[in-house]
């Protein structure tokens, strides 16, 4: 048996995804323009699918698992369950108007036109907003309808927020943010679900190792306790004697997120000779 997994046929999502599960050890036998191919070294499938149609093809049990946005699950993916947030593709679904609106509250919509790609996220909100506006339901350029008189507002998915830029759009509401998770389908065979919790598995070491950076330092035998107190590592850090009497090396790991926090201090306590290198994987 075989996994098989839905990755983005083309779009923002799947050179991150390919790049995921080459993280993960697995090696693709891709052609070019295929729709389907299968790993070498790892009993997986991946279908290069629509995005737009992936999260049927959950429910119906057509794939076991997707890498998709986070936005488009809470669009068209009711009950299906999120293993893993993935950490890329980072957006957000936000509501614009055009730069000359005078908007101050969510109450300045009532009434209005909305254009948008995500009609029961928009819909949701603004009846918890107690909103009531008319949606414009757009495949593709939402950016463009208040410019040319169709909307006056829109709500879409965004990055950078470069698009409502170029189209004198500003962003006046978050409904929600999102980023690239790991689903599975509601109707996984049975037997399939071994080889699923293997592939989380090494997709949660990538994730970890994403997290962390591996450090090693000198530092003076009578600063080792408090050195130590800022490395606890994942159960301590690794502490050897160095040649030169006094002196030893400790290896440890230290959170990306706090990362120069923790530099700054290792180096007031004397340590030296600090090396930072990349975590490829973590295994807990």
């Amino acid at each position: 048996m075989k996994l098989k997994i839905a990755i983005q046929k083309s779009g923002r999502l799947h050179d991150e995804s390919l790049k995921l599960l080459r993280d993960c050890g697995i090696s693709i036998n891709n052609g070019r323009d295929q729709l389907k191919a299968s790993a070498k070294n790892f009993p997986l499938e991946i279908y290069y699918l629509r995005n737009g149609d992936i999260p049927q093809y959950l429910k119906d049990g057509v794939v076991d698992c997707a890498v998709i946005g986070e936005n488009l699950l809470v669009e068209k993916g009711e009950d299906i369950q999120i293993l893993e947030k993935l950490g890329f593709s980072k957006c957000r679904v936000s509501l614009a108007v055009s730069k000359i609106f005078e908007y101050d509250t969510i109450k300045d919509l009532e009434g209005k036109r909305i254009a948008t790609s995500y009609p029961m996220t928009t819909q949701n909100f603004l009846n918890e907003q107690g909103v009531n506006a008319e949606l414009h339901i757009i495949n593709g350029s939402v950016e463009i309808a208040p410019n040319i008189g169709l909307a006056d507002a829109i709500c879409d998915i965004v990055s950078s927020g470069s698009t409502l830029f170029k189209n004198n759009l500003k962003e006046v509401e978050v409904i929600m943010q999102s980023e690239a998770v790991l689903a599975a389908s509601p109707r996984i065979p049975e037997g399939v679900r071994e080889i699923l919790e293997r592939f989380q598995f090494r997709i949660q070491s990538v994730l970890k190792g994403r997290d962390f950076r591996y450090v090693l330092l000198n530092a003076p035998n009578k600063k080792l306790d408090s050195i130590i107190g800022l490395l606890p590592g994942m159960k301590s850090p690794t502490v050897l004697p160095l040649a030169e009497e006094g002196w030893s090396s400790i290896h440890s790991v230290v959170r990306q997120d706090i990362f120069w926090e923790v530099i700054d201090k290792l180096k007031d306590e004397g340590a030296e000779g600090i090396l930072v290198c990349p975590i490829e994987k973590m295994v807990l």
